[in-house]
């Protein structure tokens, strides 16, 4: 598709115009006289026209886009490396970036992976979303985890992905938009509870010859980070099965 300042949509369909949201290339809804449609001083944005994601954001924070920003074109490139690493896999599906957000600079042969948790009511029905790429090959987990919270999910899904992947020879880069679980993780907080599954998963990333873990900024657009969010939520909306295990 063209992009345009303005696109307009199928009659009695809302309009969207280009513009810029915390450095990121967005679509801002009007309303039918052309304004933005502001709820509660929101407005709602989405990062593509094709995608059903859409978010309310501070209107302050959405800014008219810089012209030149229009002409720029994705010219990165998609790697490409043999199948192997991670169990049951299912055959690639392409995933792009799903706006101006790009996916942090992989190093080439790496296996890929994004976690997401969510719950329901903190602590509540809670589900765990993984996207996991290695070359042409993706898999995806969605998984219902019992009542939990949101930061027990989060931990979950990264313990579930290490879980998943069949070898520790091959670099490994797992994305996260937790600020809770890096800071346990990565930057060495303590843990005042959740102690047990914290070392878990300290426990797993010493079998890695090469783990980083990274932290990225939810809903910016990336749609392996979109996806296992995704994920996450529907297997917390899902019904747990008579076998199902419990936090």
């Amino acid at each position: 598709m063209t992009e345009d300042r303005i696109r307009k949509s199928e009659k009695n369909q809302p309009r969207w115009k280009r513009m810029m949201f915390k450095g990121h290339k967005v679509w801002l809804q009007l309303d039918a006289s052309g304004q933005p449609a502001v709820e509660n001083n929101k407005v709602l944005i989405k990062y593509r026209l094709d995608h059903e994601y859409q978010y309310w954001v501070p209107a302050k924070a959405v800014e008219p886009i810089n012209p030149k920003h229009l002409k720029k074109k994705n010219t990165g490139k998609k790697p490409g490396h043999p199948e192997g690493p991670l169990k049951r896999g299912v055959p690639f599906q392409e995933l792009l970036t799903a706006g101006p957000a790009k996916e942090e600079s992989v190093l080439p042969g790496s296996i890929v992976i994004y976690t997401d948790g969510a719950s329901s009511g903190n602590p509540g029905p809670a589900g765990i979303g993984i996207v996991m790429r290695y070359g042409k090959h993706t898999k995806e987990i969605s998984r219902h985890i019992g009542i939990a919270t949101n930061n027990i999910a989060e931990l979950m899904a990264i313990k579930v992905a290490l879980e998943a992947v069949r070898t520790t020879d091959i670099p490994v880069r797992l994305y996260t938009d937790s600020r809770y679980c890096y800071g346990l993780l990565i930057l060495g907080w303590k843990p005042r509870r959740n102690e047990a599954l914290v070392a878990a998963i300290k426990k797993l990333m010493k079998r890695f010859q090469d783990l980083k873990i990274i932290k990225v900024e939810g809903h910016v657009g990336i749609t392996a980070n979109e996806q296992a969010d995704r994920l996450a939520r529907a297997a917390a909306r899902k019904k747990p099965r008579s076998n199902a295990a419990g936090l």
